[in-house]
């Protein structure tokens, strides 16, 4: 027995957006039995496998087409205006959980292109949320996820700058300073979620406190990414896992004090599930 003592990061697990996103669906699965969900409910295999075995059904846009009269859940990262155009012309029933802070940001980026503003998200091309933003604009947005796609001897002298709200807020800033410094005029949008930010900071504290840190969360997870990089930057012994399965005792010394922590789309019933298997090393 390695004799672990295992702690549970109280600050880990399901932000609101998921938190509320989840429950909609529960609710409707528990009186209907069965719901269409357009893309992962969230980025986490476990969470989903059990939300199916409940009668979700993961669907993606191609499949939505051929859909009529159902029920479909709109998941927290939002969608763009064209989905719910096809909604009403398939009759279909929408169960909106897009995230208000989402949904504010979606407002302003719709707002910049109105006043035919150069647009830069610092975000992921293809990720969801960046594809509902794109959606509300009319004309060529620029995603980026590192400074160095940029050419800066050729964009626009004058961008509105915005992020995906999972990102890195310090990653951010430090784009807006490097534009800054190029000579590039940034009317600057932070629009990263501060639930996410926030754990920046909680989570710094958290991996020292402990010999090892083990960061539950799945490979889908761009906040999962991030947070997993704050926690490996201030402990080396931090170690991403997705199930406690993936779990290694050569991890581990006698006696070492472990602490679990995990993305904002972790359930903490999982991370439950890894601590139950750390005390049984």
């Amino acid at each position: 027995m390695k004799h672990l003592s295992v702690t549970i990061d109280p600050g880990s697990g399901f932000c609101f957006g998921v938190v509320y996103a989840i429950k909609l669906a529960e609710e409707i699965l528990d009186e209907y039995g069965k719901l269409y969900c357009l893309g992962d409910i969230v980025h986490n295999d476990a969470e989903i496998e059990r939300l199916k075995k409940k009668g979700l059904a993961i669907i993606n846009h191609s499949e939505l087409i051929n859909l009529r009269s159902e029920r479909v859940l709109i998941r927290a990262h939002g969608e763009p205006p064209s989905t719910y155009q096809l909604a009403l012309e398939n009759d279909l029933t929408l169960i909106d959980a897009s995230c208000p802070v989402v949904l504010k940001l979606q407002n302003r980026v719709k707002q910049t292109a109105d006043e035919d503003k150069n647009i830069f998200i610092y975000g992921k091309r293809g990720h969801a949320e960046v594809e509902g933003l794109i959606g509300q604009v009319g004309k060529d947005v620029v995603v980026f996820q590192d400074i160095n796609e940029l050419d800066l001897k050729t964009i626009p002298t004058k961008i509105s700058l915005y992020s995906q709200t999972t990102k890195s807020t310090e990653k951010f800033y430090s784009i807006y300073d490097q534009l800054i410094e190029n000579g590039i005029e940034v009317e600057l949008n932070d629009t990263t979620c501060r639930q996410v930010s926030n754990r920046d900071l909680q989570l710094r504290e958290f991996a020292r406190a402990y010999d090892v840190i083990i960061f539950v969360s799945g490979l889908k997870s761009s906040n999962g990414k991030v947070l997993f990089d704050v926690c490996k930057l201030v402990n080396p012994r931090t170690h991403f896992i997705s199930s406690e399965n993936e779990l290694n005792p050569e991890w581990f010394e006698s006696n070492n004090s472990v602490g679990i922590c995990g993305a904002t789309s972790t359930p903490m019933w999982l991370m439950e599930e890894v601590r139950d298997r750390l005390l049984s090393l």
